[in-house]
């Protein structure tokens, strides 16, 4: 048995689209409502919701049935975390609060087995479907995809730098945090946090280098896409349940006599 193809590392070389949704709610059952949405991606978060390896482990058993790719995003850069992830059957990994060229190498290191990096060997998991892939070991680097998330303004002043070392697939800028680290702390679509973001990527995409962040609007997200970025996710799916649910009650309230 081959490893199979990882469709999102393909897309990103193939300077495909990607269009994605934020998974927050930590349920195989929820994830069963939005895999047959048609997203390119998701995004199983671990750093901000309550997410654990056994959750995880259901999500992505969901989405391996479908063509959409379940990227996690791992608490923080630690190579044990990683390592259990990778062990799951992780097709990628997003890693949160990358400062520096330094830190994007512990990233990628901790993804790739020695002696290109420090990932400990497990003989039989998931991930090698117990033991019966047998190129996995020669092959996993290729198809594992690499995300770096600058979260400040100092580490988007060294984008290209850090997308610059060896095995990053992605670099993702977090409007969010970023907007917090200028002074615009809940105000991650104010017009400051994209003038900072937008011309580190456009030198990015110039130098081939595949961008993606999360934004809560449609169009913008479309507009993103539109000007080169690779992967958007456009929503989240705690942000949709709640919009949907006010928006229900709001309908009826407003039909009251």
């Amino acid at each position: 048995m081959k490893l199979p193809a990882n469709l999102f590392t393909r897309a990103l070389a193939s300077n495909k689209k990607q269009i994605g949704l934020w998974v927050t709610l930590c349920s195989n059952f929820v994830a069963e409502v939005t895999a047959p949405s048609g997203y390119d991606w998701v995004l199983v978060d671990m750093e901000h919701s309550p997410n654990d390896y056994t959750s995880v482990l259901g999500q992505l058993q969901v989405y391996a049935a479908t063509d959409t790719t379940a990227i996690v995003r791992v608490e923080w850069n630690d190579a044990v975390a990683v390592k259990r992830l990778l062990d799951l059957g992780a097709p990628g990994i997003l890693f949160p609060m990358i400062q520096n060229v330094d830190e994007a190498r512990l990233a990628v290191a901790a993804t790739r087995y020695p002696p290109n990096g420090v990932r400990g060997v497990a003989g039989s998991s998931r991930a090698t479907r117990f033991g019966r892939i047998t190129d996995y070991v020669s092959q996993v680097e290729n198809e594992t995809t690499v995300l770096l998330q600058l979260e400040t303004r100092a580490a988007v002043e060294q984008a290209e730098a850090i997308a610059d070392v060896e095995g990053v697939h992605g670099i993702f800028f977090g409007p969010g945090d970023i907007a917090a680290d200028i002074g615009k702390l809940g105000s991650p679509m104010d017009p400051e946090v994209w003038e900072l973001i937008k011309p580190a990527a456009q030198k990015l995409i110039a130098k081939g280098v595949p961008v993606g962040t999360l934004v809560l609007d449609p169009v913008f997200a479309a507009n993103l896409l539109n000007e080169g970025f690779s992967f958007v996710a456009c929503g989240t799916d705690s942000a949709l349940l709640a919009k949907a649910s006010d928006t229900l009650i709001a309908q009826v309230k407003d039909q009251l006599s």
